[in-house]
């Protein structure tokens, strides 16, 4: 990778209470990449989402945002740093419209970029025409996929420039799925980038520029999407010591 990263971990270790969960993460990413992290349930793909927006306790220095570090920070301050997440799960705000989970973020997070066109309301419609046809419906009678769009539309509003995405295909249709995968390509050329923990490794590989695999709370493997095969990947998910960089 040229130049400094966007976001760079360094030997980064993270704990619950006396159970370390992460072991000596190294991993970058660059502006407007998307890189796909895999691994079986367990392997510490969440807690890893997880340390880098402040969820769970981590060393000195071993998170770098644009060269600074960020451990010790609130999520919010993380947020305001320009990071933000789309958890499993989605967590949307129940018994809200459409619209008022979007304008919670809108009002919330980052402010519009300087000079810079940014997400708003209109964009995130134009990313996802579904949720300008059910703005003023509560968000819990959508649909999964829909819902699911709600979710990262409410993400970007934060003006991310870092995008976290836990698990989004996860209980979805293949025609969703492939909707929602769709935007990515949108958002990347943003400038926005994104990390996106998947189980389904196809999908990961094909969405990505590179991709990471997590096995007990170690990288098994880090090389260019494009360039992993299946056995390489079959060995890095289910125990086999290779470190291999692209």
């Amino acid at each position: 990778m040229i130049g400094q990263p966007l976001l760079a971990t360094q030997g980064l270790t993270a704990r619950y209470g006396d159970f370390q969960a992460l072991f000596g993460i190294d991993f970058e990413i660059d502006k407007g990449e998307v890189v796909a992290l895999i691994g079986a349930n367990g392997a510490g793909k969440t807690t890893f989402l997880k340390s880098l927006m402040g969820l769970v306790r981590t060393g000195d220095n071993m998170i770098r945002f644009d060269g600074v570090p960020t451990s010790g920070l609130a999520p919010h301050q993380i947020v305001k740093k320009g990071i933000a997440m789309v958890p499993e799960g989605r967590r949307l705000f129940a018994g809200m419209s459409v619209e008022d989970n979007l304008l919670v973020a809108r009002d919330h997070g980052r402010r519009l970029p300087e000079g810079g066109r940014g997400w708003t309301i209109n964009r995130v419609h134009d990313l996802f025409p579904i949720l300008r046809d059910k703005r003023h419906v509560p968000v819990e009678s959508l649909s999964g996929g829909q819902q699911q769009m709600v979710s990262i539309g409410r993400a970007l509003l934060c003006q991310p420039r870092l995008l976290l995405c836990d698990e989004i295909s996860l209980g979805l249709s293949p025609l969703v799925i492939r909707e929602i995968y769709a935007a990515l390509p949108t958002i990347a050329a943003e400038g926005t980038a994104a990390l996106i923990v998947e189980q389904d490794v196809g999908l990961a590989q094909s969405a990505s520029s590179r991709l990471y695999c997590l096995l007990e709370g170690r990288v098994t493997l880090h090389r260019r999407s494009a360039d992993v095969d299946r056995a390489e990947i079959t060995k890095a998910y289910f125990g086999a010591s290779e470190h291999a960089m692209a």
